[in-house]
């Protein structure tokens, strides 16, 4: 039998450095509801949410991923050529030909290197980490940029009670890489496909036409041009929530090694404030431990929602570098993945 070569890494990872970018425009939930057929206190009561960001002027996913994905490199010290790997965690790019990640990864001054897209909705930063860890450990890499980026708003129906009130934009970056003590754990992560339909969306590429029972027809005069949006159906998500999550956090903690006691911070995906208050209580983490609460002012980013959380908490002093903190990302797919790791220096601050 041939004897192929194979590599081997560095055991212990962790996040170096990280950064973030947040759109311009800030949409408080009165704006929302000038369309939105509800009110500004029901939408804040309901999911924790008083104003969002929304790309706009000359903001892209692109450019958002970009910048956030540079400021990780400056705050890690990392210099962008002993970069091995970019790996752009997005449900939003917009072409599957060519992939967002070779195009990031240029803009940042980076070339010649592996750069690919994930795409695990919601979940997509923890399925990221895992990756990138494992590339390391591998010793296929020795840095991996990672990148959590969407603009999430130019999928939903400004109409829709399910998804025009939640999701905002943005993006978020951390730099992988070698550590004198490991930093980040083995991921419990995992997917429901026979729940998959419970977030989708409304248009068949396969077939290049809309689902018929997913799309209502508009007024050809008022809304010429048919609008592909995501459909979520709420209830539905939050009982799969329900009963997954709880078990996968407390997986998440056992694996890692570490006693949940030893936990300083709960980094939930900013899905809805009132589901990560109960998984809190429901973990028995104390009532003082600080939590993400970036859902406040962001809204739901989908896979840039924890790397932005993070970078909040950090940045304002909620959490500090070297704290040992419980991340936890879900969403479409259903998908979830659970991670404890020692959270990157705070961030330098951000220059417009």
């Amino acid at each position: 039998m041939v004897n192929i070569n194979t590599t081997t890494g560095h055991q212990n990872v962790a996040m170096l450095g990280i950064g973030a970018y947040r759109p311009k425009r800030v949409v408080t939930n009165a704006e929302v509801c000038e369309v939105l057929d509800s009110t500004p206190e029901w939408i804040e009561e309901r999911t924790g949410i008083k104003s969002r960001r929304w790309f706009s002027e000359d903001e892209t996913l692109r450019s958002i991923a970009a910048t956030a994905g540079a400021r990780a490199l400056k705050n890690s010290g990392v210099a962008p050529e002993k970069i091995d790997a970019v790996i752009l965690c997005t449900s939003s790019w917009l072409t599957f030909v060519p992939n967002g990640a070779p195009s990031v990864a240029y803009d940042i001054g980076i070339n010649g290197v592996p750069a690919f897209d994930l795409t695990a909705g919601c979940g997509g930063f923890g399925y990221g980490l895992a990756v990138a860890s494992g590339m390391i450990r591998g010793g296929t890499a020795e840095h991996v940029l990672l990148i959590g980026a969407e603009t999430m708003t130019v999928g939903i129906n400004p109409k829709d009670r399910g998804t025009a009130m939640i999701f905002g934009d943005g993006a978020g970056a951390v730099v992988l890489g070698p550590s004198e003590v490991n930093g980040v754990s083995p991921a419990v992560w995992g997917s429901d496909g026979e729940n998959a339909s419970a977030i989708r969306q409304n248009f068949d590429f396969l077939n290049y036409q809309f689902v018929a029972a997913d799309y209502q027809h508009k007024d050809p005069e008022t809304d010429p041009m048919p609008r592909m949006s995501m459909i979520m159906e709420g209830p539905r998500v939050f009982r799969w929530a329900a009963i997954t999550l709880p078990r996968a956090l407390s997986e998440a903690i056992e694996n890692s090694g570490v006693a949940k006691e030893d936990i300083e911070v709960f980094i939930p995906h900013q899905a809805n404030a009132r589901i990560n208050e109960l998984m809190k209580q429901n973990l028995g983490l104390p009532e003082d431990l600080p939590m993400a609460n970036d859902i406040e002012t962001t809204g739901n980013t989908s896979a840039a929602s924890i790397p932005l959380a993070m970078e909040e908490m950090l940045r304002t002093g909620k959490a500090k570098g070297g704290q040992v903190a419980l991340l936890l990302g879900f969403g479409a797919g259903l998908s979830y993945s659970g991670q404890v790791v020692t959270l990157p220096p705070a961030p330098a601050p951000e220059e417009d």
